[in-house]
């Protein structure tokens, strides 16, 4: 899908360019998947994506539905977008770094120009906090740092697992690990206030240890061990490392237009999505909710869909020509289900 003609050029400017239906920021799987289904509803689009979707960092996801021997991130980003290239669109390479609305419609400046849309869908994840550690992407990619529990929680179950957290829900964080092991340790950031002797009977009540000794940082041996260093010292090794320490949302753009925050930075949506900012959706990470990628892909089902009924109808000519490049586009075969169509 050539979109060359959406964006702001010397030989364009930007009263002149284009508007699209809609712009898509982001390109992990939330963006990706509300890409798929608008251009399957033959709806010009534009999704502009930066390279730092935090699937890619995923070794291997075990509890993402349809794969029983699990599924590595980078693959399943790599899938997404042969199917979005199926339904005649891609991926554009840039970052938008502002974002503004006039009486004629959203634009965005980007790396690439400016581009114009009817509607926006922010899917612009999450950067999470963490102690400083070496090596920190690789460690990831190898297992020793996790980023989600509720993601792979059983892939550890019984190995021996330390979590670091703040002053929010460290006691409720330690508890909910012991479903997994046995063998749990609470360690605090230098920031942290020191744990309570009410937090303490509690941890103890459940089985959890901790070390009253701030963590400072995190090494790691053949990039599989994590190392955690202490204020006195020390150093404690362990099988898998959860640093719970919270995240960004990647929500700025979205703010500055004056959409709704939750209590950490994460965008406030409605059932269909949308954002306070009429016209603007948010989906995935970026939303105030649970961070999974199910979850991103059935809220990019729902925001792609609610678009589309937004926006004014797309009909088909009668008399288009079927041999044209419109008709590669996949259409499922008498041996294939689809879902029931519902307008939303």
């Amino acid at each position: 899908m050539n979109l060359g003609n959406a964006m702001g050029s010397a030989l364009n400017p930007p009263d002149e360019i284009p508007v699209l239906d809609c712009l898509i920021i982001g390109g992990g799987p939330g963006g990706l998947t509300a890409a798929i289904y608008l251009r399957r509803f033959h709806r010009n689009i534009m999704l502009i994506d930066k390279g730092e979707s935090r699937l890619s960092l995923i070794p291997v996801s075990h509890n993402y539905p349809g794969f029983p021997e699990g599924v590595q991130g980078t693959a399943l980003l790599q899938s997404l977008r042969d199917q979005l290239g199926r339904a005649g669109g891609e991926v554009t390479q840039g970052e938008v770094t502002s974002m503004g609305r006039d009486e004629k419609s959203f634009y965005a400046d980007w790396t690439g120009g400016r581009v114009r849309a009817h509607k926006v869908i922010m899917a612009t994840g999450i950067v999470d906090i963490g102690l400083p550690t070496e090596n920190w992407r690789a460690a990831v990619r190898h297992g020793a740092i996790r980023l989600c529990p509720i993601c792979d929680g059983y892939d550890v179950t019984d190995r021996r697992i330390a979590i670091v957290c703040g002053q929010d829900n460290r006691v409720p964080h330690a508890r909910f690990m012991r479903t997994f092991s046995a063998d749990i340790t609470l360690m605090l950031p230098q920031d942290a206030p020191p744990l309570s002797e009410e937090e303490k009977t509690q941890l103890r009540e459940a089985g959890v240890a901790w070390l009253e000794t701030p963590a400072l940082d995190v090494s790691t041996q053949d990039l599989r061990t994590p190392l955690v260093h202490t204020a006195d010292g020390q150093q404690h090794a362990f099988d898998v490392l959860y640093p719970m320490l919270g995240e960004n949302a990647r929500s700025r753009l979205a703010a500055e237009l004056g959409a709704e925050l939750g209590d950490c930075g994460d965008l406030v949506v409605d059932i269909h999505q949308r954002t306070t900012v009429d016209g603007l959706y948010a989906i995935g990470d970026v939303v105030v909710g649970i961070n999974q990628i199910s979850v991103s892909t059935g809220q990019a089902a729902v925001a792609a869909t609610d678009v589309h009924n937004q926006l004014p109808d797309c009909l088909r000519c009668a008399d288009r020509d079927r041999s044209g490049p419109e008709q590669a586009v996949h259409a499922p075969q008498a041996s294939e289900s689809t879902d029931a169509f519902q307008i939303g």
